[in-house]
């Protein structure tokens, strides 16, 4: 008999969760306190209060190659970074090539996750669950999958600000932002630099008088278009680039903030940070710079304290007639159906081995997937989790023992904030590559290269030297797919795609001194050769 599994959620981390266990014939049920899938990139008019909200001009900052599901490659007609709306398009296509909606329960709210008196035997859950009319059941389970994600729960710390309770004008979360309308003529001032306040700084300054946007520590932007116009992050994410940051980490570090230096200077545009480039998750911007040069953006410290309407910086400077303020400020994790002591916590982050497992369980029945970040998509990162966590519940893999899980996660959260830039609101980073090669290779489908190189050298080639894509996960191992080869040698032609909408006739050649030149696409398969002609004049 198939063991029964509760997935909290249908977002990314659910949907992939649910055909995880479906690959090991397991038996899911998906609770979705909402009426559809896509979680955080479902886009709703008004907010809904618990759960993930977006504003309207939301693009994705992964191309869609990168965070594509492994067994599951994205239409080639999608853009390669895609908005709100398509990437929910791209969910539903993945639950309808699965099946994955027949197992999802909607409108049901997870009320609480206990163990059962018997747990140490059979380490079964009970998972109370409400209706939206109020009707409240308990069912049993053999295991549960946590997949609710930590941008739910608004960080709002109005207390670090004094006089904001006078102010003037109107003040939100960035969790409440939908677009610009009524900031028309307005002045706006953003608290925060993360991703979302740069977008809605951007947003707001094509309607406002003037955006003020409030950066406490700066911050490395990058856009997502890379070099050649191809997807930035396509370029400098090979296994070799991993290999070279690990042997020379202060080198590539200088070397990529050169490189963004020479786009635009980060200390001329007030936007450097204190910390190196890979200590802290980058701004993905690809229009910020443009509304700074043009004085639309006008990038400010940190605030500290408001007078009335006015808004007073650490540096002296004060900007009077603020109309609104947007609090940019990040969120709590918060997951209020667990029990407390599943949300123990090592430093920021919880205490769960590999960031999935809580070591204290007698029986590993219970696994939170997609609680994670890396240089990377979540999309690979939480099917990988969840494709480790369904075979744990089979039986398939073991964990070591309690007391060796804790000193792991111990190690892992001392390193982590070493090299990493932690906190309440970032609470985890992880080494993208290195950290999906670990759990492939418990999971055992970490790709081969050495033996690609004898057996396939094209393919070894593309995984080693071309952007890490999920496809290579599913090469070979437990959930192998015929098509994955297939879907690592075509990438390049979907990252193509979109663009052919105006084909340029290449020009007739004529009998004149020409020179070739070759540039190479990191990873791409083949090669642009571009051809400048020169007229000889006698």
């Amino acid at each position: 008999m198939s063991k029964k599994v509760a997935v909290i959620g249908a977002g990314i981390s659910g949907l992939t969760s649910i055909k995880a266990c479906l690959d090991e014939g397991l038996e899911p049920t998906c609770f979705e306190s909402s009426h559809d899938i896509g979680g955080l990139w479902r886009f709703k008019d008004k907010p809904e209060p618990g759960r993930a909200n977006i504003y309207r001009s939301v693009i994705i900052n992964s191309s869609k190659e990168i965070m594509a599901f492994s067994d599951f490659p994205p239409p080639a007609e999608l853009p390669n970074n895609m908005h709100h709306s398509e990437v929910l398009q791209y969910l539903r296509l993945y639950g309808q090539a699965f099946k994955l909606m027949q197992h999802i329960h909607f409108q049901t709210t997870v009320v609480s996750v206990r163990q059962r008196l018997d747990f140490d035997a059979t380490g079964q859950w009970e998972v109370e669950t409400e209706k939206r009319e109020g009707q409240r059941e308990t069912i049993v389970f053999d295991a549960v999958i946590v997949c609710t994600g930590h941008f739910t729960k608004p960080h709002l710390p109005l207390t670090d600000f004094p006089g904001i309770e006078s102010f003037e004008g109107r003040y939100f979360h960035s969790w409440d932002y939908r677009n610009a309308e009524g900031l028309h003529g307005k002045r706006v001032v953003v608290i925060g630099i993360g991703n979302s306040g740069g977008d809605i700084a951007v947003d707001i300054s094509r309607v406002a008088e003037k955006v003020y946007l409030s950066a406490r520590s700066g911050a490395w932007v990058v856009g997502r278009v890379g070099e050649g116009g191809l997807p930035g992050d396509l370029i400098g994410t090979s296994r070799m680039h991993t290999v070279l940051e690990n042997l020379f980490p202060s080198w590539i570090s200088t070397r990529v903030e050169k490189k963004l230096n020479k786009a635009f200077d980060h200390k001329l545009y007030g936007l450097k940070p204190n910390h190196g480039f890979y200590t802290q998750m980058p701004v993905v911007n690809d229009d910020l710079p443009a509304r700074i040069i043009s004085g639309r953006v006008q990038v400010k410290p940190n605030v500290k304290e408001f007078c009335g309407s006015s808004v007073v910086f650490v540096d002296g400077s004060i900007i009077d007639k603020v109309d609104v303020v947007v609090f940019s400020t990040g969120y709590n994790y918060s997951f209020p159906f667990l029990p407390s002591t599943l949300q123990a916590k090592s430093g920021y982050r919880l205490r769960l081995y590999k960031h999935v497992f809580p070591p204290a369980l007698s029986q590993p029945t219970l696994a939170v997937v997609g609680f994670i970040r890396g240089f990377g998509a979540v999309n690979p990162l939480a099917e990988m989790q969840a494709r480790w966590a369904t075979r744990v519940f089979k039986g398939l893999t073991t964990l070591p023992s309690e007391e060796n899980m804790i000193k792991e996660i111990e190690k892992d959260t001392i390193t982590m904030h070493k090299r990493f830039a932690c906190s309440e609101r970032n609470p985890l980073q992880v080494d993208y590559i290195p950290y999906l090669d670990s759990l492939a290779e418990l999971v055992g489908v970490r790709p081969n290269i050495p033996w690609l190189l004898l057996k396939d050298p094209r393919l070894a080639l593309q995984i080693f030297l071309g952007p890490c894509t999920p496809y290579q996960y599913r090469l070979t191992g437990p959930g192998q797919w015929a098509g994955a080869r297939q879907a690592i040698l075509t990438q390049w032609e979907r990252v193509v795609q979109p663009f052919r909408t105006r084909v340029i006739p290449e020009p007739e050649t004529r009998p004149s001194s020409t020179r070739s030149i070759i540039v190479t696409f990191s990873g791409a398969p083949t090669f642009c050769v571009c051809q400048t002609f020169f007229n000889d004049k006698k």
